[in-house]
């Protein structure tokens, strides 16, 4: 979840409410724990002042703005400081003059010439930029509000709700803002002609609200979901080709995921989401009422991404890369329950969910998904819980008791359910291996193993600067290190990398995430600039040099790992789709040769999460979650972004219209469902 708030606050906007007195808001997690705060005081002179914080699981954002608007509502002074969720440091202006602007952040600065008005998108800001743009564009007859240094945005309102506060009431509006990111982005707002925000939440996890109205909180995230859920319906309805009788794909070079191998061409029968038959090519003797002629390219069994955490509007970015099935790694309870029913029933668009029951420890530093227990008794009721709603295994995290670990890892066994997670505070890798895991979360998780000592605290963002700080210098010949991955080895211990999401580690202000860079191209201006912003507080080449470094052994680790015999499943924790594309290209990059890795990536998802039966391979009588690809990913692993078709559970996609659909320059073209000839 590291870039709920990157991704759906400070990338947006930043600026706060037009109202002459101060403004305060409460940040809640957890069904109502505060988590953060933000205020929003304007001076008589104009000047706005905003302080936000907000911490969830030892990290999160500090910032302070200061700006003044024009007379059109937009910035015509703007500055904010502080530190981003990873600690990085923020500091960002931008000024406006008749029709010169210029801004200067930690990560890019520029100069443009605008004429008329145009709100400067700013990289660093706070949620109450939301303010900012709704009155801004209040004051625009067409709707439309053109950005600085690029897009334009736009809002419409999709929902109205009335709160209450003792006597006092309120009508409010949830509004869908576009024009910045892959996705619309929904916030409640005041009505009238000067509408400002009143509240902003992210379903499951944050609800950011006016003081005093606290008690509304679920009330509008309730409304919020099912307008939402309208709006993502249309999406499914629009995108989805449903498959009627039965289909052939024609002429494919069908990947053995058993076997790591590419079989010479085949045609594929499916009918009723399943796979009927497998042949030689040639396929003019089989019936079939549609027809997919895949002219040699390789189909696949749809990708696992091992490491997600599913929002509502993933859906498309996954499916667009080819994956169909994701394992959720930790959500709000109620929230995914309703996902997957709302994917189960062909009204959201997205894979397949298999769900991994969170369990946290009470703390200070808490994250607050799933149950968050105080002892045994607590975790014993978790596990069933998640035992009785059909979750294959529980996700462990950092404020876990760890005098219950052994107990709790033993009672999810004699329950039927795997146990992963990070590593509890005060303990190392090996000593939860040594209780009862049966797989470990995320690389530096596993290489704390090496550089903790009983005081040091995991929860804070030590968990992870130790990590790039130490791992340059670790000797992976050592006795230590050859012993510990040994004993991974020996005991099947499952390791789940995410090793694109700690490039991060290393990525200085004003460089391309590592993510995006090979296809920067492909996306929209702003989600470019917004992915040069660093997130560690790397202040000098040499801490660059060997933040770079400690990254590259991360990348060797992993090859030791499964050279050694230790099990590898691809996950991502990132921006979806893109992210596990990345991941497969830096198992490449460990020594991995492409076709394991693309093993790695259905073979394995299948295996631990505990549906072969009808996953992971091209078979006959598994469900017919395939996808073609326009290239040879088991000689050139990058070709695995030109996905040309997808499908899944009886409906047919093309990424190039998901793509399109979210404002991303298609990576391949489409290969087409045809009915057959008569």
């Amino acid at each position: 979840m590291k870039h709920v708030l990157c991704l759906s606050l400070a990338l947006f906007l930043a600026g706060p409410a037009a109202a002459a007195e101060t403004i305060r808001y409460v940040a809640l997690v957890d069904g109502g724990k505060k988590a953060g705060e933000q205020v929003v005081r304007k001076d008589d002179d104009g000047t706005t002042h905003v302080d936000f914080i907000f911490k969830d699981n030892g990290r999160g954002p500090e910032l302070k703005e200061e700006y003044k608007l024009a007379a059109d509502g937009t910035y015509s002074q703007y500055k904010v400081t502080g530190t981003s969720t990873f600690g990085a440091k923020v500091d960002e202006t931008f000024s406006r003059t008749g029709d010169n602007t210029e801004w200067k952040s930690t990560s890019d600065q520029g100069k443009q010439q605008v004429s008329g008005t145009a709100l400067y998108s700013t990289l660093g800001g706070t949620p109450e930029g939301f303010s900012v743009a709704m009155s801004a564009l209040a004051k625009r007859s067409d709707g439309k509000l053109p950005l600085i240094p690029s897009g334009t945005l736009t809002v419409r309102k999709v929902a109205d709700a009335e709160v209450n506060h003792g006597s006092e009431k309120r009508a409010v509006q949830l509004v869908a803002m576009t024009g910045v990111g892959l996705t619309p982005t929904f916030a409640w707002a005041t009505t009238g002609d000067n509408p400002r925000l009143f509240a902003f939440i992210y379903p499951g996890f944050l609800q950011l609200i006016e003081e005093g109205w606290e008690s509304n909180a679920m009330a509008l995230e309730t409304r919020q979901k099912q307008a939402e859920g309208e709006v993502l319906l249309g999406m499914e309805q629009r995108l989805a080709h449903p498959l009627t009788g039965t289909t052939l794909i024609r002429n494919a070079r069908v990947f053995d995921s058993e076997k790591a191998t590419l079989g010479a061409a085949s045609d594929v029968l499916i009918g009723d989401g399943k796979i009927v038959s497998i042949s030689n090519g040639g396929g003019e003797k089989t019936k079939a009422d549609n027809v997919i002629d895949a002219d040699g390219k390789v189909l696949l069994p749809g990708l696992f991404d091992m490491h997600a955490h599913f929002g509502p509007w993933d859906g498309g970015l996954h499916l667009a890369a080819g994956i169909t099935t994701i394992r959720d790694m930790g959500n709000d309870n109620a929230t995914l329950q309703q996902l997957m029913a709302q994917l189960s029933e062909g009204k959201l668009l997205g894979p397949s969910v298999v769900p991994a029951g969170f369990i946290e420890g009470e703390s200070k530093m808490s994250a607050r998904n799933g149950f968050v227990i105080k002892n045994l008794d607590e975790a014993k009721k978790a596990v069933d819980w998640y035992a009785e709603h059909g979750y294959p295994q529980v996700k462990i995290y950092n404020s876990f008791p760890k005098d219950i670990l052994r107990e709790t890892a033993a009672y999810a066994h004699q329950r039927g359910l795997r146990v992963s997670g990070h590593i509890p505070a005060f303990m190392r890798a090996q000593d939860a291996v040594d209780q009862g895991y049966d797989e470990i979360q995320h690389i530096n998780q596993l290489m704390l193993n090496f550089f903790v000592t009983p005081e040091t605290d995991t929860r804070t963002l030590e968990r992870f600067y130790l990590v790039a700080k130490k791992t340059a210098g670790l000797d992976f010949d050592s006795k230590p290190v050859q012993d510990f991955i040994a004993l991974l080895a020996k005991k099947q211990i499952v390791v789940d990398p995410t090793l694109a999401t700690f490039e991060f580690i290393h990525q200085r202000e004003g460089e391309l995430s590592p993510i995006v860079a090979d296809v920067a191209d492909h996306l929209p201006p702003d989600i470019q600039r917004s992915r040069r912003v660093g997130e560690m507080n790397i202040p000098d080449d040499a801490t660059e040099s060997l933040y770079k470094k400690s990254f590259d052994k991360l990348v060797q680790f992993v090859g030791l790992m499964y050279k050694a015999g230790v099990p590898i499943v691809a996950g991502t924790d990132e921006i979806s789709g893109f992210t596990l594309q990345r991941e497969l290209e830096l198992y490449v990059k460990a020594g991995i040769t492409p076709a394991q890795v693309l093993q790695i990536a259905t073979w394995n998802g299948a295996k631990y999460t505990r549906t072969t039966e009808d996953r992971g391979s091209v078979a006959v009588g598994k469900r017919a979650d395939l996808i073609l690809v326009d290239g040879d990913p088991t000689v050139n692993i990058a070709d695995i972004r030109k996905v040309a078709l997808v499908i899944k559970q009886g409906k047919a996609y093309y990424p190039s219209e998901i793509d399109e659909a979210l404002g991303i320059k298609p990576f391949a073209t489409p290969v087409q469902v045809r009915p057959a000839a008569r």
